[in-house]
């Protein structure tokens, strides 16, 4: 693999021209046609998708509006109850609601099918669609039944990627869908478009996730596509079937990039054509002589079985070495663990070597990634006429989609799985997040799946509860599962590969799901459970801001994950307050604590009352603070909470990871970088402050109030440098921040205190 170090041309969709001094009379040699690196990179396929899809009429500033939205049972109640808190009336576009996160309907009582009878009463009210739990995975559904050539698809969900099938499409927080609802727009700079140039074969046994991974691992922590688009280009392309490209696409996410597509061929109009929907097929390919801002140079012939060993996609190995150099990886995870954990638990993975030989407990193949038809039918060969053994090891497998299970009992790739001893399920995201199959305490998983992140298998922390996932492909999860649990790379072993042809047949779809058509009924009541909350009040940004700081996080990357966890916490996200409990729990235990004893300041000074009767140590503090800025009283400030953390928001979509802080009193965030545009977005969105701070020692500490005057002027004025203040031992210590590029709709929404008051009516 090749990561070029500047941009570079590529000449008739096989030849790279790497980006210098000669490179544009190079390209000129070549095609007998002068080049400006200007034009040649409107000649991407995602200029274009981004040019047709825009509406700002500048191609730098883009206004983006999308053809289709989809999300699932975790966001979509927040996210219509925001819409109508703005006053919706119906859907204005094909807005897909699927239910299968929060499918397990005993965890919470009946909390979670009151959330999917929410989601089919709006489905009718606002004309939407509505797919029962266990039908589909977010992701499948959309692939199957909404993906269309040079289309662009928003969800909220960041494994939203449907590039594969020639669409461009985002995962984002429940804010932006909001946005689109509202027939507003999604804004953002024209982004970067990196070219995957693939070139080469996969060798027998290697899957599309080792491909992932192998890119995963080159990219994250350099940050080469990190909000840019990843986009698939070269003849390799063609040696891919499209189930092979899909299990690479949506992996696209944990590169931190912000969409990614692919060049289109007959595979993908036969995809189209096996769905019923061959008029959705366009051909997409990039220009004549097309720029690139940035090239990664693939031969996939050399990519071998992939692992991703805990606590992230990026932290991979190949299989082989590994295997190779066992006690010392182990030894590194175990320390990383250690400062992850911050020693409050033990991870044994040593304790896992058998005679030399990796023994791991469980195997996953599930979800978006794992799920798919060839990745099953790969795995079922692999297993047929084997036995995964009596001991610790399980293997339970989750099509993807129930037309695709339907298809692997119609070819008998499930009954090779059952009679080995897995479980076939059914459709479910549960083994991603953290709701379904939570591994015994120090067991190892490997799942195809799309995360490893720490406490993403269910395990807890703060009760002592520790287990890990690494992620591998679908073809090794098998192969190890034939070896009864002993770590084994599907190239160790001989395959015949049966490859049968996919028959799609939609008709449990026609029978269980409901589809408006589009056509709105205002007439039909809207089922609300219990546990389905409006959002509280939020205030406007005031003047003057005192903050206090309530968790300072050190950690190279913060995950989505550690600001509000997943597994069961998800079927309280129709609770703002009571989801709200859980922020931080599993990072920082006393957060929500601290948050509360100074929201209680905040809730007294709008209630006309004395901040410092509801906190007291505030009195200090305002008093420092007046030494300097006497005019400063409880009319012109706000007061709240802020987290430091170096670069969050790595992972899920999830706008909780912002709006939890929000509704606990947190008015910003101050980081180094933030992991993705989404959780940048996300803070806005919600009217909290994305403050960035300079690489280095603090000037503060958690615990510190920080006082940060005139804030709202600064917003309002688009001041590039924001002052501030930590109150630091009866004194006032100056420092210096930046809030990044606003635009003028999000300076609004900040200044009005969150995308609801901004489109109140």
């Amino acid at each position: 693999m090749k990561l070029y170090e500047g941009g570079a041309y590529l000449v008739n969709g096989a030849q790279i021209v790497e980006d210098g001094i000669d490179a544009a009379s190079a390209v000129e040699g070549m095609t007998g046609d002068a080049v400006t690196k200007e034009e040649a990179s409107k000649n991407t396929i995602a200029y274009g998708i981004l040019k047709d899809h825009n509406t700002s009429g500048n191609m730098e500033k883009l206004k983006i509006k999308f053809d289709k939205l989809t999300s699932h049972d975790i966001t979509f109640v927040g996210i219509i109850q925001t819409a109508r808190a703005s006053g919706l009336e119906k859907f204005p576009i094909p807005y897909v609601l699927t239910n299968c996160h929060n499918s397990l309907c005993a965890v919470g009582g009946t909390i979670n099918e009151d959330d999917h009878m929410f989601g089919l009463t709006c489905a009718k009210k606002y004309g939407g669609v509505y797919v029962p739990p266990h039908q589909a995975v977010i992701h499948q559904f959309a692939r199957e039944m909404l993906a269309g050539g040079g289309k662009m698809i928003l969800g909220s969900d960041s494994h939203t990627r449907y590039g594969a099938l020639g669409t461009m499409a985002m995962g984002e927080g429940g804010p932006e869908l909001v946005k689109q609802l509202l027939e507003q727009t999604y804004d953002i700079n024209m982004p970067g478009v990196v070219g995957i140039y693939l070139t080469g074969t996969p060798a027998k046994g290697v899957g599309p996730q080792d491909i992932a991974l192998a890119i995963i691992g080159e990219v994250f922590a350099n940050g080469y596509v990190k909000n840019k688009v990843m986009e698939f280009v070269g003849p390799g392309v063609s040696n891919l079937s499209v189930d092979y490209r899909i299990g690479v696409d949506v992996m696209t996410t944990e590169t931190t990039c912000l969409s990614s597509i692919w060049q289109t061929d007959d595979k993908v109009r036969e995809f189209y054509d096996i769905h019923g929907r061959v008029e959705e097929y366009k051909e997409l390919e990039p220009g004549k002589v097309t720029y690139y801002d940035g090239m990664i140079e693939i031969d996939l012939s050399e990519i071998k079985p992939m692992i991703a060993m805990p606590f992230h996609p990026s932290n991979t190995y190949t299989i082989e070495e590994l295997n190779a150099n066992l006690m010392d990886i182990l030894d590194d995870c175990e320390k990383k663990a250690q400062v992850s954990f911050d020693g409050k638990v033990d991870l044994n993975l040593k304790a896992k070597v058998r005679d030399g030989r990796f023994y791991v407990d469980q195997g996953i193949i599930a979800g978006c990634a794992g799920g798919g038809f060839e990745n099953i039918c790969d795995a079922a060969d692999i297993l047929n006429g084997a036995s995964i053994g009596p001991d610790e090891f399980t293997l339970s497998v989750y099509p993807a989609s129930t037309p695709v299970y339907m298809e692997l009992v119609k070819n008998g790739a499930v009954a090779k799985l059952m009679q080995t001893g897995a479980i076939v399920k059914t459709a479910f995201c549960g083994p991603c997040f953290g709701a379904g199959d939570t591994p015994a305490n120090n067991a190892f998983s490997i799942r195809h799946s799309t995360r490893n992140f720490p406490n993403r298998e269910g395990s807890k922390i703060q009760s002592g509860q520790i287990s890990s996932v690494a992620l591998m492909d679908a073809r090794s999860i098998a192969a190890t599962a034939a070896n009864k649990g002993f770590l084994t790379a599907a190239t160790d072993i001989d395959v015949d590969y049966t490859k049968p042809k996919y028959f799609f047949d939609k008709t449990i779809y026609d029978n269980r799901v409901f589809d408006s058509k589009g056509v709105a009924d205002p007439s039909v009541e809207i089922h609300f459970g219990p546990n389905i909350k409006d959002w509280p009040k939020m205030s406007a940004l005031t003047e003057n801001l005192v903050l206090k700081v309530v968790a300072e996080i050190h950690d190279p990357v913060t995950t989505t994950d550690e600001l509000i966890p997943s597994g069961e916490t998800s079927s309280y996200r129709s609770n703002p307050l009571g989801l709200a409990e859980f922020t931080l729990s599993r990072k920082d235990p006393a957060y929500v604590g601290r948050a509360k004893e100074v929201q209680k300041a905040e809730h007294a000074r709008l209630e006309g009352g004395h901040p410092c009767g509801a906190l007291p140590e505030i009195k200090d503090a305002m008093d420092v603070i007046k030494t300097k800025f006497p005019e400063v009283n409880h009319d012109n400030i706000g007061i709240g909470s802020t987290i430091f953390a170096v670069k969050p928001g790595d992972g899920s979509a999830r706008e909780q990871a912002a709006s939890c802080q929000k509704v606990l009193g947190g008015w910003a965030n101050i980081a180094n970088e933030y992991a993705t545009k989404r959780y940048r977005s996300n803070l806005i969105n919600w009217g909290m402050l994305p403050f960035i701070i300079e690489k280095g020692e603090l000037p503060f500490a958690n615990g510190d109030y920080l006082f940060i005057p005139g804030i709202r002027k600064a917003v309002e004025e688009k001041a590039e440098i924001i002052s501030a203040y930590a109150v630091k031992d009866g004194a006032l210590k100056e420092f210096t921040m930046t809030l990044g590029e606003l635009t003028d709709e999000e300076r609004e929404i900040i200044l009005k205190g969150c995308l609801i008051n901004y489109n109140r009516k």
